[in-house]
């Protein structure tokens, strides 16, 4: 027992020689030396022994925590897995895959990418990474992708099985660095109408932006649909690149400003390639910071249309600040305001990230996401276009020029169901793995195939026999003739993804999407009442 008290008492000295010398270092009410006193104290005198790292890591969370939303704090893995998108690529195999029944499924191998390059097919199943089976041994998702991934230059030795051929083909693949692309799909809607679909805004957007807009400008584009639904932002700079195509010199963009950080401007140089024409920007209640920065700068300018709903309304910036071990606080450190001088940050009370976390679920009981009338503004926040002098208002969000109400009926519960426990995306892989020969030579191209093909009922009917084995049936044969057609049009649109890509699944599935529909209808009664962009 002496010893035991010998032992603290040594330790408690060591603790007043620390804590001398930070009084020192950091002045005596210092908070920074307060909260590593007791981090040390933890360190050194806690009955039981603690993780240093996790207790310094829970501790920047918790003052994170108390500050607005959108700061926070990643660990080294989260910061990779964070970046990869934004950065617009990452180290692997290179192909598009899915889990069926255990088994992976190549969806499509990436065009030019490693395993394309060494044989592997659409439908070819990978039951093997490095002689370890991965197929039929319950492998999570996570696992079967650290074993696909590597840096670039290494080796993986892939086994295959592919429908109409005996036993497991053999295929050593060279990792390479794999694009990962930020446009979802582009094609032309209308005759002169392009459509250009942004999900992220990351490092290479507006290069591929531009690479579309030139392919739909050789196809007769001169309008332009741009759809920013569910895009959660990412990079400031990237959404500036691209409203700088659509403005004149000197027009204002975007603005930074904070307690801390001066104001910062960003405007358009004048060089942009899409100055001419009209413009609609799509957006909804998930469209928000860099998304809502273009819709921001392309409404306060009036040189566009925006069709939809309000957007989620983050106008916060954060700074990334990088520790050595690779973790990394995001802090907020400014807001970002639109060319007519708005926040469209909405409200919320610091610490408070549940209540802020349920805004959207608030709208729907509200009723704002069905009719714009349930949408109120204060006064206060009032401002006005650049151009044209209109109302607009700061304070939540962007709200749209046309707005197009959710309809709920679209999708029945039985369909949302059906989507949510899979059975949809199983339905179709199952069939593209059997017909994929036969409907490659029935339909040689896209338009062939969107024009004439018809989702056969024997589809329908497994589909739906596979869910009623789970219990999830329709509650009404009212409620299943409902779920139809909408049904029909999803299976033949993720059909035409795994035959061709993602600019056919979207050309299909918006044919009943609303908000496209307005933003063709607008741009139609544009050219019919003669009206030019500014």
């Amino acid at each position: 027992m002496n010893k035991k008290i010998l032992c603290a008492a040594i330790l408690s000295l060591h603790l007043l020689s620390a804590s001398a010398q930070m009084r020192i270092n950091l002045g005596g009410d210092s908070p920074l030396r307060k909260l590593q006193m007791a981090e040390l104290a933890i360190t050194n005198l806690y009955v039981d022994s603690v993780d240093e790292q996790k207790l310094v890591e829970d501790g920047i969370r918790g003052m994170l925590e108390k500050l607005d939303p959108h700061s926070s704090y990643s660990t080294p893995k989260e910061v990779k897995q964070m970046n990869e998108p934004l950065q617009g690529s990452f180290e692997g195999i290179g192909v598009q895959f899915n889990i069926v029944e255990d088994t992976l499924l190549v969806i499509q191998p990436v065009i030019g990418g490693p395993s394309e390059k060494v044989g592997i097919l659409a439908g070819d199943r990978i039951v093997s990474v490095n002689d370890t089976a991965i197929a039929g041994v319950k492998m999570s998702r996570e696992n079967i992708m650290k074993r696909l991934r590597g840096k670039k230059g290494t080796k993986v030795t892939l086994g295959i099985r592919r429908r109409g051929i005996d036993g497991t083909l053999t295929f050593k693949v060279t990792r390479d660095k794999i694009p990962v692309n930020t446009i979802d799909a582009s094609y032309m809607i209308r005759p002169k109408i392009g459509y250009i679909r942004i999900s992220s805004f990351g490092g290479k957007t507006h290069e591929e932006f531009m690479t579309a807009v030139d392919s739909l400008k050789m196809h007769g584009m001169r309008d332009l649909i741009v759809d920013l639904q569910d895009n959660g932002g990412g990079y400031l700079q990237a959404a500036v690149k691209i409203a700088n195509e659509f403005l004149q010199r000197g027009d204002l963009i975007v603005y930074t400003q904070g307690l801390r950080v001066p104001r910062q401007e960003f405007k358009a140089e004048g060089n942009g390639r899409l100055r001419d024409g009209r413009v609609v920007i799509l957006t909804n209640e998930y469209s928000a910071s860099a998304a809502e920065i273009l819709s921001g700068a392309i409404q306060d300018q009036d040189r566009g249309t925006i069709v939809g709903r309000r957007t989620f309304g983050k106008g916060l910036v954060q700074r990334p600040l990088d520790f050595p071990d690779g973790s990394m606080i995001r802090l907020t450190v400014a807001h970002y305001y639109t060319p007519a001088g708005r926040c469209i940050q909405k409200p919320y009370v610091k610490g408070e990230k549940k209540e802020y976390a349920e805004d959207i679920e608030k709208r729907f009981k509200h009723g704002e996401l069905y009719s714009a009338d349930s949408i109120h503004f204060d006064d206060s926040l009032r401002c006005y276009t650049l151009r044209r002098h209109r109302a607009v208002y700061g304070g939540g969000g962007i709200m749209p020029d046309r707005f197009v109400p959710l309809d709920t009926t679209q999708y029945t519960r039985f369909h949302r169901e059906l989507a949510a426990k899979s059975y949809i995306i199983n339905a179709t892989l199952k069939y593209i793995d059997k017909q994929r020969k036969s409907l490659n030579k029935a339909y040689p191209d896209f338009r062939k195939y969107n024009d004439k093909y018809q989702v056969p009922q024997e589809l329908i009917d497994n589909l739906i026999s596979e869910a009623a084995k789970d219990n999830v049936k329709p509650r009404s044969d009212e409620e299943l003739q409902q779920t139809l057609p909408m049904l029909r049009l999803q299976l033949k649109a993720l059909l035409a993804r795994d035959l061709w890509g993602m600019s056919q699944y979207f050309e299909i599935i918006n044919q009943q999407n609303h908000i496209v529909l307005e933003a063709v209808n607008s741009l139609s009664e544009q050219a019919k009442d003669g009206i030019e962009t500014p």
